[in-house]
């Protein structure tokens, strides 16, 4: 195991599986893929991929005492670009819901994990992951999606918050070096052969963060 995943941190993607609260999954080490990674279209037996935002721990006890967005920046190691790759699973005459999803371990399957993102652990730079913008686009330029920062419980790092409070609720405590999947900063797509995905993030650095995926 090599960290956890927030799902249902997007009040869009909450309404589409009929649930009004988060819920968390279990990432392992085969899951996570670097940037730029070529991955069958048909990895799982219903992909789809989405926008996403890994965090990594840095101190570990200092992250499970935070309380807000800005002691749990102070905890972390780093925030990176994240693409992530569910499978849905079930047939889709199933409507799914948050039981559902916690059956399947909220559809964890893959993930394209990009660089790290230069930002100091400050009020700026929390402010800046609430309003930045996400932007999703295929390798001919053309828009598939966008979102911003505040899509996911109104600041990324209140998804890092909740994924502590959400183990310390059950006697667990997260490991430093963890990684933690955020949840969707975009509607979720499903993969077309010959396709490749960027994810951007606009307005935390000069020149906007990326990851890519390309589905073969």
């Amino acid at each position: 195991m090599v960290g956890y995943k927030a799902g249902l941190t997007n009040p869009a993607v909450q309404k589409r599986f009929n649930y009004d609260k988060p819920i968390r999954g279990t990432l392992y080490e085969k899951m996570i893929l670097p940037n730029a990674s070529r991955v069958p279209a048909a990895y799982g037996a219903r992909p789809v991929y989405e926008a996403d935002m890994m965090a990594v721990v840095g101190d570990a006890t200092k992250l499970m005492a935070a309380k807000t967005p800005l002691e749990a920046l102070q905890a972390l190691k780093e925030i990176r670009s994240f693409i992530e790759l569910p499978d849905l699973t079930f047939d889709p005459q199933v409507k799914l819901d948050g039981p559902n999803l916690l059956a399947i371990n909220v559809a964890a399957r893959l993930g394209v994990l990009g660089d790290p993102i230069p930002l100091p652990a400050t009020e700026e730079s929390v402010g800046k992951l609430a309003e930045m913008k996400i932007e999703v686009v295929d390798q001919t330029g053309a828009m598939l999606g966008t979102g911003k920062g505040s899509d996911t419980l109104e600041n990324p790092l209140n998804a890092v918050l909740w994924i502590a409070e959400s183990l310390r609720a059950e006697g667990k405590a997260l490991k430093d070096g963890d990684l933690l999947s955020l949840g969707s900063f975009s509607a979720l797509f499903p993969p077309k052969l010959g396709s490749t995905v960027t994810v951007r993030y606009i307005g935390l650095t000069p020149v906007p963060a990326e990851v890519t995926v390309t589905f073969e």
